[in-house]
């Protein structure tokens, strides 16, 4: 028998005991150390070299009774699995993958629609007044032939007809869930077109203006219908909760306008602007009249959308294929996550790429879902990996535990604030000197004191922890002079009689190592005002 081969079988046959159940083990006697003797003698029978040696080491994990498996010889986790891996083509992958730079090239479509002739497409006008009219028969929109609509059409064909193409592969993917949930609020299934206009299928899509997601929603509008935002999660990127979100948002433009197209417009420009396009028009509420009155990018939406649709509905007449996804979203799963788990334990643990977990778990910011009280976060996963998570939930957590604590931790603060020091404010202070004194962050101080501005004021009180000592002037001066102060100091005067004109500034560059903040400790002084004979100490001493 071949070596690797040898190899493999065994190192198989030792991780394959360790999901035995107690009942499984007693039957059939399997002892994991025994069979790893048997291992290794049959390593030393074949004479293996030193390297196989080192290849064919095993890690036995065990946490909580439940062992998470590793083989050196491909350094991967081995879970059990209630049912058998199917292998899948990852052409949808690939193209979701390759779909993320397309979001820009729509946009600009939409934004800039190209106003050349296009003559090259097999197209005649008559033939396409004919198809638009059929599809008017079966859909809410008016669709209804215009010179725009079928410069638009044609442009898509010939310059963006690999756009889509790559649309039309990677809809399997999202279709049957936007079908779904606009189904449950009855609405129009070709809304779902909507959405490769909007961010052509990337669910991370953002905006030059901060809109998110499948569905480009801003921050505001998000939250008004339920997305959640914050540091680790941004719901606007999750395709079924933003799907909702999407359809809650339409009914309710629906249910002002009465008018799919003009809850279209709406959808992308807002209520507002088509009030006004419909008051500057002289009260025409057909899209096409007031076209004109709207904003340059929602001029090019509509357009856009139906033109989307018509190549979908006649795709096959374009010389545009459906290539088979073998992943369609519907072929998925969730699981409620319950701890802490990032996207790097997963890929380890249930051997998944960590790319194709961002893909199906986009809400996710930092790769990281969390778990915070109140909250109920989910995991999406392949359907041929659910099993492996699900049977083997609990030594997940454990194990992703075990890492996350063995990371280096901050210093707890107790100990930082043995070192703590409480500055007062002085005239002249401002935050970036007093953080450059203790070698310290300004962002340090604010929240450590939980400051909202840069604004201090005098006598102001901060805590500080400092990462180096703080010396005073004074003290390095002291170092540099002779033990008798009144050396450095002119005249060898102990006492300065305040003249007109004099500040402590001034007073201080007079009298070497004494400095502004000296003079105020000194003298009791709580301003910066000085009368004229007021005669003020230059050391620390009784006179």
């Amino acid at each position: 028998m071949n070596q690797k081969l040898k190899i493999a079988l065994l190192a198989t046959l030792l991780v394959s005991t360790s999901f035995l159940s107690a009942q499984e083990a007693d039957s059939t006697v399997v002892n994991q150390q025994e069979t790893k003797k048997e291992l290794l003698a049959a390593v030393d029978n074949d004479s293996l070299s030193a390297q196989s040696m080192e290849d064919l080491k095993i890690d036995l994990n065990e946490i909580d009774g439940r062992q998470i498996v590793k083989a050196a010889m491909d350094n991967k986790f081995h879970l059990k699995d209630v049912q058998q891996a199917r292998d899948y083509d990852s052409l949808w992958l690939k193209e979701l993958h390759a779909n993320a730079q397309l979001f820009s090239e729509m946009s600009l479509e939409v934004q800039n629609p190209s106003a050349e002739e296009l003559t090259v497409v097999d197209l005649p006008t008559d033939t396409l007044k004919a198809r638009l009219a059929r599809m008017d028969e079966k859909t809410p929109f008016n669709i209804a032939y215009n010179p725009s609509l079928e410069r638009v059409i044609k442009s898509f064909l010939v310059r963006k007809k690999g756009l889509m193409q790559r649309m039309i592969t990677s809809s399997q993917f999202y279709f049957p869930l936007f079908e779904q949930e606009l189904d449950n609020n009855d609405i129009p299934l070709e809304i779902k077109y909507l959405a490769i206009v909007e961010s052509a299928l990337n669910p991370r899509a953002r905006s030059r203006v901060g809109a998110k997601g499948l569905w480009q929603f801003m921050y505001g509008t998000g939250k008004m219908y339920g997305l959640d935002v914050s540091s680790y999660v941004d719901e606007r990127n999750d395709p079924i909760l933003a799907t909702k979100a999407a359809s809650k948002y339409l009914s309710k433009l629906h249910d002002i306008f009465n008018d799919w197209d003009l809850a279209l417009a709406a959808y992308n420009s807002g209520p507002g602007n088509v009030n006004k396009a419909i008051r500057r028009s002289g009260g025409y509420k057909n899209y096409w009249n007031i076209r004109r009155n709207l904003p340059r990018e929602t001029a090019g939406y509509l357009p856009a959308f139906l033109a989307t649709m018509y190549i979908f509905e006649y795709a096959e007449e374009h010389g545009l294929q459906y290539k088979k996804a073998e992943r369609p979203y519907f072929e998925t799963d969730t699981v409620h996550v319950k701890n802490l788990i990032t996207f790097d334990q997963i890929s380890k643990l249930v051997d998944i790429s960590k790319e194709e977990l961002e893909l199906l778990n986009p809400a996710y910011k930092l790769n990281i879902i969390p778990k915070i009280k109140g909250k109920t976060y989910t995991l999406r996963l392949p359907i041929t990996k659910i099993g492996k998570f699900v049977s083997n939930e609990e030594a997940i957590y454990a194990y992703a535990k075990k890492e996350l604590d063995s990371l280096e931790k901050p210093l707890p603060q107790l100990s930082v604030a043995k070192n703590q020091v409480r500055y007062k404010v002085r005239s002249g202070d401002y935050l970036g000197k007093i953080a450059e004194r203790y070698g310290v962050g300004v962002s340090q101080i604010k929240r450590w004191n939980g400051l909202r501005s840069n604004n201090l004021r005098i006598g102001q009180r901060l805590t500080i922890f400092p990462r180096k000592p703080y010396i005073p002037k004074q003290t390095i001066a002291k170092k540099n002079t002779s033990k008798s102060t009144s050396g450095t100091i002119a005249s060898g005067s102990k006492v300065h009689t305040v003249q007109e004109g004099d500040s402590l500034w001034t007073i201080s560059r007079k009298y070497p190592g004494v400095s502004i903040e000296n003079l105020r400790e000194w003298n009791g002084l709580s301003s910066n005002n000085l009368k004229p004979g007021t005669k003020l100490k230059l050391c620390d001493c009784s006179s």
